[in-house]
């Protein structure tokens, strides 16, 4: 066992994108649903273990570079793992094992069995693309693994139960090859001026360049790109539909890690790449992130407030708290830095567990209405309990993950002399209170219909992972040293010029 792990040990970051790549195609040849879903398995659940040593590596030795075969960098592929990234990788890759736990009763009521090989092969693929944009060192690979993630998420999505699922995962597709040109243009812009795509080469080359017309568009294309694939307000309109008419556990995994490596590779181009004093300093970037993430806070909540289906409500709840994202970058500080990459964190394991609380009730009820949650506190009590907690968390209570994110956010807004900005993100709680509120009313104290006695709570499978996921909301809440104290010592490395 020793000498395996010695063989292993270096060669870590490249397995981490190898195996679940290797691991999708057997998934196709092996065929049987169980079979695929074990392989799924081990793979998702290793691949969290990995990202876990990772993480520890580099906090206790630094920062890793891999040279893929063994070219030396920058003229080979490098990956680069950092604080920042190896925290994002972990997200990542614990929400795609924990929702695998409840993979297989939930997409049986929604996915022909015909089609679950090619479900868990389409989810390793994604996986796989998600890991890779994360922790590549190389920016046209940033690219190449979007259009990994980005395919097969579309493939995902269009597997819902109604046709609205295909027309969803069209109007995605749509949106994210607009994205994609964009970023590809910026990256092709980028080039042309520096002759590198290494990260931290090119950063040192725009440092000599200094900001001129080319990198400044670049910037520009790169920030629109990125943009529509985080679904930055106004640029979220794929994101309702898609969220809403995927499989529920497809939308669990998304919501829970696509945005959320979109925000990372915003920070990474912002902070690392063009440095934060070309990418504010004259151009006014932090007062238009600053604008957008504000109104994405209140258009998004506002919105959902009159969302009669519970999926469509989360759905532009996420486009609120991606705001907060957002915000939190636009501050260029210490505490708004660390409140937007915390709230990576928190928002992936709140509103994955809510949106697992969701296919919950799709298996038992066939319905995400906010009529079909009529009583459910009384018929399904345990997963509306964890639909309560992790709408908690959501509104920013305190002893929860998103009182946690809120936190360092109004710091850094008063860091900045923002007050008013401070009291913003403290209002915008309220709207949080209101959409949520609807659904504990119509849960605890509006009569079930005829026939209620019949539903039953939903199987371990899927409280399991659904309770992990939530329990972590107020665990973290409390302990906070591996999110907010990861995400703090990133936020200083990404200030003080680190990459």
């Amino acid at each position: 066992m020793d000498g395996l792990w010695a063989l292993i040990r270096d060669d870590l970051p490249a397995l981490q994108i190898a195996v679940p790549l290797l691991a999708a195609t057997l998934c196709i040849l092996v065929r049987r649903p169980m079979a695929a879903w074990t392989v799924a398995m081990v793979v998702a659940w290793g691949s969290f273990l990995n990202a876990g040593i990772l993480l520890h590596r580099v906090v206790t030795t630094g920062t890793i570079s891999y040279a893929e075969g063994g070219w030396p960098v920058p003229w080979g592929i490098e990956l680069r793992i950092d604080l920042l990234n190896a925290f994002v990788l972990l997200v990542v890759t614990g929400i795609c094992a924990i929702v695998l736990l409840a993979a297989p009763r939930s997409i049986e009521a929604e996915i022909p069995r015909e089609k679950h090989y090619l479900f868990y092969a389409a989810y390793l693929l994604c996986m796989t693309g998600l890991a890779g944009m994360t922790i590549t060192g190389d920016v046209f690979n940033i690219f190449v693994f979007l259009e990994i993630s980005s395919l097969s998420s579309y493939a995902l999505i269009s597997q819902g139960r109604t046709r609205r699922a295909l027309t969803s995962a069209i109007q995605y597709l749509i949106m994210g090859t607009i994205g994609g040109t964009f970023i590809l243009l910026g990256i092709g812009m980028l080039y042309m001026v520096t002759g590198t795509l290494n990260i931290v080469d090119l950063a040192n080359q725009l440092a000599l360049v200094g900001p001129n017309r080319t990198v400044l568009v670049a910037a520009a294309c790169i920030g629109v790109g990125v943009g529509i694939k985080l679904a930055v307000f106004p640029l979220h309109i794929w994101l309702p539909n898609a969220y809403t008419y995927a499989p529920a556990v497809v939308t669990a995994f998304i919501a829970a890690t696509a945005t959320k490596v979109a925000y990372y590779v915003l920070v990474r181009f912002a902070f690392s790449v063009f440095r934060i004093n070309l990418t504010f300093d004259g151009t006014h970037s932090n007062a238009v992130l600053m604008t957008l993430g504000i109104a994405a806070m209140f258009a998004g909540s506002l919105v959902a407030i009159y969302q009669d289906d519970i999926k469509r409500m989360l759905a532009y709840s996420s486009v609120a708290q991606i705001g907060y994202m957002v915000l939190g970058l636009s501050f260029a500080n210490e505490y708004g830095l660390t409140g937007g990459l915390v709230h990576v964190f928190n928002h992936a394991v709140t509103k994955c567990g809510l949106f697992l609380v969701l296919a919950c009730v799709v298996l038992r009820m066939g319905s995400t209405r906010l009529s079909a949650f009529a009583g459910l506190g009384r018929r399904m009590p345990l997963t509306f309990a964890a639909f309560v907690l992790g709408g908690l968390s959501l509104i920013g209570v305190p002893m929860t993950v998103g009182f946690v994110s809120k936190w360092y956010l109004v710091l850094g807004a008063l860091d900045a002399g923002l007050w008013p900005v401070a009291v913003l993100i403290l209002t915008s709680s309220i709207l949080a209170l209101i959409y949520i509120w609807r659904v504990v009313e119509v849960g605890y104290f509006k009569e079930p219909p005829d026939g209620a006695d019949e539903i039953t709570e939903a199987p371990l499978s899927m409280l399991v992972p659904t309770w992990i996921l939530i329990g972590s909301t107020l665990v973290f809440g409390v302990w906070t040293s591996l999110s907010a104290g990861v995400a703090s010592a990133a936020a200083r490395m990404l200030i003080g010029g680190g990459s």
